[in-house]
Formats: structure tokens, sequence, C-alpha cells
């Protein structure tokens, strides 16, 4: 298995900390709290488009950002069974919009950051942001990859795009070739079929 990852909602749980950093701009913004339901399931489209949604100024954007950060370093941890998936495939790689930094220390507080090949976080590697299939089709160019999984319509458009199986990670509503919930043995039935 060749693999390309998200890592945000995909490899880590870090809905509780995006949520967290995105009520506390709703508060800066607007002074009042946020329907924490809404804010999620607009967070799972992707944050631009909550930020539009909420009427959040993009001056904003920066301060969730650093928030985000912050908290899912210290708030986070790896969905149950991923190393077990990382450590079978023959390469991973990761396309994230956090920053390598960010990434990196997420991935090495847990272990995890052996058993990848190369992270893009393509505002640092002058790639567009994803739904953009430039950054994918890099990296299966590359590496010659087979799947993609990604929480999220954008991490799997520019998989599609780039020639890639898509697999969608505790999200029914986006279009993918397999829909997963948990990192375990069916995890492996779907993706070597």
């Amino acid at each position: 298995m060749r693999l390309l990852w998200d890592l945000d909602g995909t490899i880590f749980d870090t809905y509780p900390a995006i949520l967290a950093s995105f009520a506390a701009v709703h508060e800066a913004a607007h002074g009042t709290p946020v329907d924490r339901d809404e804010a999620l399931r607009w967070l799972k489209k992707n944050s631009k488009l909550a930020f539009a949604h909420f009427g959040i100024s993009d001056d904003f954007r920066a301060m969730f950002a650093e928030l985000d950060h912050k908290q899912a370093e210290s708030a986070c941890f790896p969905f149950e069974g991923i190393d077990r998936v990382l450590a079978a495939a023959e390469v991973n790689v990761i396309v994230t919009h956090r920053t390598k930094e960010s990434t990196k220390n997420l991935l090495t507080k847990f272990g995890l950051l052996e058993y990848f090949t190369e992270i893009i976080s393509p505002e640092e590697d002058g790639f567009p942001r994803k739904p953009d299939a430039a950054a994918y089709k890099y990296l299966h160019e590359k590496y010659g990859l087979d799947w993609a999984i990604g929480d999220r319509s954008l991490d799997l458009i520019p998989a599609r795009e780039a020639g890639m199986k898509t697999a969608a990670f505790q999200n029914e509503d986006i279009e993918a070739d397999v829909h997963l919930n948990v990192y375990d043995d069916s995890f492996f039935q779907k993706i070597t079929k």
C-alpha cells in the first residue's frame, strides 16, 4: 500500500481542538458563543466556509491557526489503530494545511514521524492549498501512490484528479471509493480489494 494522508481528522482526532479554537475566534469576533454542533458541520467542510457562514472576518484567520496549533499539540491524539496501518504501508505521505513544524511536532510526540516519507504543507512548499491537485500529482508521480485517505471532500477531490483511489474517514457524506470509520482489520479488507 502506498498511501497519501490528510492529518487533521484523519490521523489525529483534532476536531475537539479545532472546534475549541473556532469557538474562541467566534467569541472574539462577535462577543457571543457559537453553536458548536453547527460549527462542527461547517468545519468538516472547511474552515474558510465556516468563517464565511458565521460572518467572521479573514482578519481572524491567523488567530485561529495559532490557537488551533497550540491546542492540537496538547489536546489531540492519534486515532486508535493508525500506527498499525502506517507500519503496514510501503509508503506514507501527508498533504496538510497545518505547518510542517506543527505536523512534525504532533507526529513526533506520538512516535509516528518515522512512518512518513514526505510531508507537504502547500503554503510552505510552493503548492496551492487543497482542493488544488498540484501537491497530490507531485506526490503520486514521485511515489506511485494507490490511495488517498481524508475526512473532507477537499482531501479527496485532488486525489481523484491525480488518479488515486479515495477513502473517506468518519464522513459518510462525501464521495469516496470506500468509507471507513476505524483503523482495524476492516480497513485492510477495504483498501486491499
